[in-house]
């Protein structure tokens, strides 16, 4: 019962979802596009005993690389299906897995509509990556015998808390993951999945530390890196990865009140916002106090007298790292939880971080009692620390060592997880 009033609701909110598209279509014309998908209809060739992933966004497509590779080793005959939700998901797993796997959108939670995908693609399992429940989803999974299994999951205090808060969608939820295998990243997301009624769970660990470094990127960021070198002012990169609204603004004026224009001239600040609609809001902002900037999608070169690099680009993520000497991590700055701290452990970059976190809560605890992150209050704090750790190559080089450890003792959750995949395949 509760489903169906469930679906009521999301079929009297189908004018505003699709209000909603064309809105965001205005500055990402991706929303505007492959409409029907998101209704369960599919022009896509069909498929026969697929493995389905579904990665609603860009962080999950990304996460999602070693669990794609090891499934293609294991189970070389099946093909493979990747469902997303949004815009740079989908230009993500198009750019990472097109040559080998179907890409769609994943539609909205209509039951007709997840029947009509399970009838074109036959899929013989679904993979959730880490927490997008759907009730409809399941239950269509559930009555086609398709096992489906929530891995890399997480859930913060916050969204259990949440969750847990009304007793309608405390029922839903709690009817929805009963049907669900679950491979938590820890025992702390394991014991708050539970908490809201999912009784199959095991602990495997952050997928994420399985991810292994795009040698062409880094092999580009080794090149941006060489060209500053042979400067005769050699400099010093500080980057602000995966930034979010509201807060390069923050880390502009910190940059540019406590870098004077001597420093600067050591010190170039990288900024890679997270969403590419923002970009040129972002260069309007760093322009607007006076700094010299250049955009990467204009570029290949950074200018002598650049203060400001642009990270317009998508996917280059390991590049900036490997350009950088210290990351800042994005989202940390404003509540909304922090972006992925773990690929700037694995290239050894000593990380600072400031204090929201609770999308990787866990990993943030772990990572600054190992030594390879440190807290900052906030942009001013940042700026500060920076300044500091530039200036002490001694505790940068700690740093660096102790960030590799973190990352490699943390790795193996994706040959626990096709384990579990493998199981329930047979």
């Amino acid at each position: 019962m509760l489903r169906f009033f469930y679906t009521f609701l999301l079929l009297a909110a189908t004018p505003l979802i699709l209000l909603r598209l064309w809105l965001r279509g205005r500055r990402e014309p991706g929303y505007r596009q492959h409409i029907g998908e998101r209704f369960g209809d599919f022009t896509q060739a069909k498929l026969h005993d697929a493995i389905w992933i579904h990665a609603v966004s860009l962080g999950e497509t990304r996460a999602a690389a070693p669990l794609v590779a090891a499934l293609r080793e294991r189970f070389p005959q099946r093909p493979i299906l990747i469902t997303c939700m949004t815009v740079t998901g989908r230009a993500t797993a198009i750019e990472l897995y097109a040559s080998f796997a179907t890409i769609a959108y994943l539609p909205y939670d209509f039951p007709w509509a997840s029947r009509q995908l399970i009838q074109r693609f036959d899929p013989r399992i679904l993979l959730i990556m880490e927490t997008e429940i759907w009730p409809n989803l399941i239950a269509s999974c559930r009555d086609a015998g398709i096992p489906a299994l929530l891995v890399n999951a997480r859930l913060s205090e916050r969204s259990r808390a949440g969750y847990a808060r009304f007793a309608p969608v405390r029922a839903l939820l709690r009817e929805a993951v009963q049907d669900l295998q679950v491979s938590a990243q820890s025992s702390e997301d394991a014991q708050r999945l539970t908490s809201l009624g999912a009784s199959n769970v095991v602990v495997t660990g952050n997928m994420k530390f399985d991810i292994e470094p795009s040698q062409e990127q880094i092999a580009l960021g080794m090149t941006w890196k060489k060209a500053l070198a042979e400067n005769n002012s050699p400099r010093k990169v500080l980057l602000a990865a995966s930034t979010r609204e509201g807060e390069e603004k923050l880390i502009i004026d910190a940059y540019k009140n406590h870098f004077d224009e001597v420093a600067r001239r050591r010190t170039l600040l990288v900024i890679v916002p997270r969403h590419p609609q923002r970009f040129d809001a972002v260069h309007a902002q760093i322009m607007s106090v006076g700094l010299r900037v250049q955009r990467r999608s204009m570029s290949t070169q950074i200018a002598l007298e650049t203060e400001v690099w642009l990270g317009d680009s998508m996917n280059e993520m390991f590049a900036y790292l490997a350009l950088c000497e210290i990351t800042f991590i994005g989202g940390s700055l404003v509540p909304v939880g922090g972006q992925n701290l773990i690929e700037p452990c694995a290239m050894g970059k000593p990380v600072l971080m400031g204090p929201s976190d609770f999308n990787f809560a866990d990993a943030a605890k772990q990572a600054e009692a190992a030594g390879a992150v440190i807290r900052v209050s906030d942009a001013n704090h940042l700026a500060i620390t920076a300044q500091e750790l530039l200036d002490d190559s001694g505790r940068t080089v700690i740093m660096s060592e102790r960030a590799m450890a973190f990352a490699a003792h943390h790795r193996g959750a994706t040959d626990k997880t096709i384990d579990l995949v493998t199981n329930l395949l047979k």
